[in-house]
């Protein structure tokens, strides 16, 4: 199986690319692939002719994709776009990663593969929804994966951030109470793709995250636990905390077609937390 992955550089592509070594994946970060240009995709893909594409490329900066509207919808949605035409075209199989964003966080019960995604209120949710929307029309053999919450090496995340805020020594750390989702490892997302990619019976969308749940605030304090590090937390909301995009209250997802499909169930978020952290006291 010849596998392309987009976005290599990225903190779930470098899983990836860890997670399928043996593959031996083609790479493509953003300086060997633009995935905003049609003819260069098309031209990179027809050289690899691969099998399958796993895209991952994509704008996550959620408030950058607020201020950059532009960049994120071309990133986003048309990259998305391009992903599912040229996949399509060389007859190869498109795996993309998409967002729990993609719902508008109304809903008081975990969001279903079944049910109804808008894009929420933000423009990072809003360009995910719609690349969304071009795979399902343009390349009918496809998996989306909604994650949520990544954390993990190589790129921006929650847990780092808070690792780094506790350095600084600070009395108290405000960290917000009022929103809710699945905190996962980008280690344990690349080996549920590695599942799927021998799955081909496997269609459609897919929640892929840990499995419990919890608000920013108890992350946070999960974290500085499982550390050992004694950092005063306190909850506030998100009123109190203001960004410039706005953050679903709940973006919890279930993992129905995961079951369905039979595949090995996703660890509880803390076990893989303290896997985690427990990989980065190793190195230092």
């Amino acid at each position: 199986m010849k596998i392309l992955i987009t976005g290599a550089k990225g903190l779930l592509g470098q899983a990836l690319a860890q997670a399928l070594k043996n593959e031996r994946p083609v790479l493509a970060g953003r300086d060997e692939l633009d995935v905003t240009n049609l003819e260069d995709f098309k031209k990179f893909a027809s050289e690899v002719k691969p099998d399958v594409i796993i895209h991952c490329a994509a704008m996550t900066d959620v408030d950058a994709c607020e201020t950059d509207k532009r960049q994120a919808y071309l990133v986003n949605a048309v990259g998305c776009g391009y992903a599912a035409a040229v996949s399509h075209l060389v007859k190869a199989r498109l795996i993309s990663v998409s967002t729990d964003y993609v719902f508008d966080g109304k809903q008081s019960e975990p969001y279903g593969e079944e049910d109804a995604a808008n894009g929420g209120d933000s423009v990072y949710g809003r360009s995910k929804f719609i690349g969304e929307e071009f795979i399902r029309a343009l390349n009918p053999n496809h998996v989306i994966i909604r994650t949520a919450w990544l954390y993990g090496r190589g790129g921006k995340n929650f847990v780092d951030s808070m690792l780094s805020l506790s350095r600084k020594e600070l009395p108290e750390l405000k960290v917000v109470s009022d929103q809710r989702g699945n905190p996962t490892s980008s280690v344990s997302v690349a080996e549920k793709i590695r599942e799927i990619l021998q799955r081909p019976d496997i269609n459609g969308t897919i929640h892929v995250t840990s499995e419990g749940s919890a608000t920013r605030y108890e992350f946070a304090e999960e974290i500085f636990r499982l550390a050992n590090i004694s950092q005063k937390v306190v909850p506030c909301s998100s009123e109190q905390f203001p960004r410039p995009a706005p953050r679903p209250n709940n973006s919890c997802l279930s993992k129905n077609a995961l079951r369905r499909y039979g595949l090995s169930p996703m660890l509880d978020w803390r076990s893989e937390l303290k896997e985690y952290l427990t990989s980065l006291k190793k190195e230092d």
